[in-house]
C-alpha cells in the first residue's frame, strides 16, 4: 500500500492504523492520498495541490497559497478557488485540514510521510539514530517520488529537497552501519541510494566503503569501474582522485 516502502512510512502508516486516536496519514510519496485506521481516501482531484502545498510548509497563508496555486485570473477567483478545494476535501470525509479567514495548517493529529521522512534524514545526518531508523527495507526509487507528474516551480523545488534529505539519510544510514559492524546490511543501503541517483559519487563512495568493509576488494574495485564507466558515459568526467585512491587505483582513463 506504501509509496514509500521503508522505515519512513511504516512510522507514518503505523501513527494512522493503531487504533490510538483519531490519527491520520497524509501520503505525498506517490500520492497524495490518506490513511486512517488503515482506510485509504483518495484525495480529490481539485484538492490535491493544495494539500501538498500547506502539508509541505506546515502551515500557510491563504493568499499566499492562493496566489501560488492559481496564479491566472484575479485574486477573488484564485480565492474561490482555494474555498472550493478545501470544500472538496470536506466532501470527500477527509478533515486534515484547519482553516481560517488568514492561514490554513494540518490538523494536529495528521502526520505527513514527507515530514517522519524528512526527521529520519535528520536523526541519522546528526548521528542520533532510533533502533527502527537501522532498518534495511526496499526502497522503489519510482514510487518515492514526491508527487509524480507535477512540474509546478514550487512542487520541482520540493521535490528536489526531500530527494536530498532521503539520499543524504541512506548515506548516513550506512555510514551508521559500517560502524556497527553490519557491513552486509550497509552494502544494501547504499545500493539503495545508487539506485536512487547512480550519478551520486557520494553514495557510491558509501557503497565501495561498504564492501571495503566486509574485506570484498573485488566487489568494491567493480563498483568503481562500473561508476566510471558511467561518469565518463554520462557526464564526460573521471571519478574524484579520493575516490580512486579508495580503491587502490591510479586515475586511468576508463573504457
Amino acid at each position: 500500500m506504501s509509496a514509500l516502502i521503508g522505515a519512513p512510512y511504516h512510522q507514518v502508516t503505523g501513527a494512522a492504523s493503531d487504533g490510538a486516536g483519531a490519527g491520520q496519514a497524509l501520503c505525498l510519496l506517490g500520492g497524495p492520498y490518506v490513511v486512517c485506521h488503515g482506510r485509504r481516501s483518495n484525495v480529490p482531484e481539485g484538492s490535491k495541490r493544495l494539500l501538498a502545498f500547506v502539508a509541505l510548509r506546515g502551515r500557510a497563508d491563504r493568499r499566499l497559497a492562493a496566489g501560488t496555486l492559481w496564479p491566472d485570473g484575479s485574486d477573488a477567483r484564485a480565492a474561490g478557488n482555494l474555498r472550493s478545494a478545501v470544500w472538496r476535501l470536506k466532501s470527500a470525509g477527509i478533515d486534515v485540514l484547519d482553516a481560517d479567514k488568514y492561514v490554513l495548517s494540518l490538523h494536529p493529529d495528521v502526520v505527513s510521510d514527507v515530514h517522519v521522512l524528512c526527521e529520519w534524514s535528520a536523526r541519522l545526518v546528526e548521528g542520533r539514530p532510533r533502533a527502527s531508523d537501522l532498518r534495511i527495507l526496499s526502497w522503489d526509487p519510482e514510487a518515492a517520488d514526491i508527487l509524480p507528474g507535477w512540474y509546478d516551480e514550487w512542487v520541482i523545488c520540493e521535490r528536489e529537497r526531500i530527494r536530498q534529505r532521503m539520499l543524504h539519510g541512506l548515506e548516513a544510514l550506512c555510514r551508521e552501519l559500517i560502524s556497527r559492524g553490519r557491513a552486509g546490511d550497509a552494502v544494501e543501503a547504499a545500493m539503495n541510494a545508487v539506485r536512487f541517483e547512480p550519478l551520486r559519487e557520494s553514495a557510491q563512495r558509501m557503497l565501495i566503503e561498504a564492501h571495503l568493509a566486509e574485506h570484498n576488494h573485488g566487489e568494491a574495485r567493480r563498483a568503481y569501474l562500473a561508476y566510471a564507466r558511467l561518469a565518463r558515459r554520462e557526464l564526460g568526467v573521471e571519478p574524484s582522485e579520493q575516490l580512486t585512491r579508495l580503491v587502490g587505483m591510479q586515475p586511468v582513463a576508463v573504457r
